[in-house]
């Protein structure tokens, strides 16, 4: 195991929540290391929509889950967080002294006086192509997420789903692929109006072959997945060939080592109160998607508010015998030396 890392806080979760707790708590000048199961800082934004529209962000009237999160980033910088990315919280313990043993599945210790869950709904985990026997090719010729593009250019191309993502990545490969085939379970499309109306129009010109029907089996040949077998609606049986699959079926959420962790949990989500977004266990705090109380709404704005509460209560409970005064960043001097701002008039 790696040597310990003390801290005053640990926030497990990147995404925007986490990245703004960062900053309410550096205003407080509490340090924060940031871990994240994901390999990228951005949580669901960058995993699910980096360059989806967002519209709900106050004064910004529209970015992208890139630009948030490249924002959201900039805007911590004066705190120094340091990321552990690519790995899971396995375990946190309350030590004697009060202080939290946290333990991740890089076999990193950390030992931190408070702990803030902003782990968005749990870690995200793809729905899996559901034909026994075809896991052998994941990362080979199956993908659940694309990462560099350029190695599907030129081969026969299945694409599952019927989501946001198949469809936008459907109108990509449409004409950098041999032959791009569409399988999705019913001639129903849960995405953009505008990408199943030009997906329909590529169908039309030849350039995309849709199948409505379910996968019901696979064929191999030379220990390489050759085609793909569709059952219609009408049960009548198809094949198309296939280099290469990508599946879009969803991603579950899942609460994962969290459950374990003796914390107060409803409808897998973890309670907090509305005062300090305290968990049931004095010094954790949960913010963002993962936590549950009277009137919750699951929006980004919300985490937000849920963070600078969070991080008053967290000074607080590190330094019982201070008062903890509100200040203003527009103009405080105390708040503009933490940000590195200088004097303004």
């Amino acid at each position: 195991m790696s040597s310990s890392i003390e801290t005053d806080a640990v926030i497990i979760g990147a995404g925007p929540v986490g990245l703004f707790q960062v900053f309410e708590l550096g205003l407080l000048e509490i340090k924060a290391h940031v871990i994240d199961a994901l390999p990228i800082i951005g949580g669901q934004c960058m995993e699910l929509y980096p360059d989806k529209p967002i519209y709900d962000i106050p004064a910004l009237p529209v970015c992208t889950g890139k630009e948030l999160t490249d924002n959201l980033l900039k805007q911590i910088e004066p705190f120094g967080a340091q990321f552990h990315l690519g790995q899971e919280v396995s375990m946190v313990t309350q030590r004697p002294d009060g202080r939290f043993d946290i333990h991740t599945s890089a076999d990193q210790h950390f030992i931190s006086k408070t702990v803030f869950i902003a782990a968005g709904v749990g870690a995200f985990q793809p729905r899996l192509v559901p034909l026994d026997g075809i896991d052998k090719f994941d990362g080979t010729q199956v993908f659940y997420r694309v990462k560099d593009p350029e190695q599907f250019v030129g081969k026969n191309m299945v694409i599952c789903g019927g989501g946001d993502s198949a469809l936008d990545w459907a109108l990509y490969f449409a004409d950098k692929v041999s032959q791009l085939t569409l399988i999705h379970r019913r001639d129903d499309f849960k995405a953009a109006p505008k990408s199943v109306s030009k997906m329909r129009e590529l169908c039309d010109a030849g350039k995309i072959n849709l199948k409505i029907g379910q996968l019901s089996g696979f064929e191999v040949h030379d220990g390489k997945l050759s085609e793909l077998f569709v059952t219609g609606i009408d049960g009548a049986k198809s094949s198309v060939p296939c280099d290469v699959m990508l599946a879009f079926f969803g991603l579950s959420p899942k609460l994962g080592p969290i459950a374990d962790w003796g914390l107060d949990i409803d409808r897998k989500q973890i309670t907090v109160d509305t005062e300090k977004f305290q968990t049931s266990t004095p010094g954790i705090f949960a913010v963002g998607d993962i936590n549950l109380y009277p009137g919750k709404k699951k929006l980004i704005l919300s985490g937000f508010h849920e963070a600078a509460l969070a991080a008053f209560a967290a000074a607080a409970y590190l330094s019982p015998e201070k008062t903890i005064q509100l200040q203003y960043t527009t103009t405080s001097t105390k708040l503009h030396k933490v940000l590195g701002v200088g004097n303004t008039e």
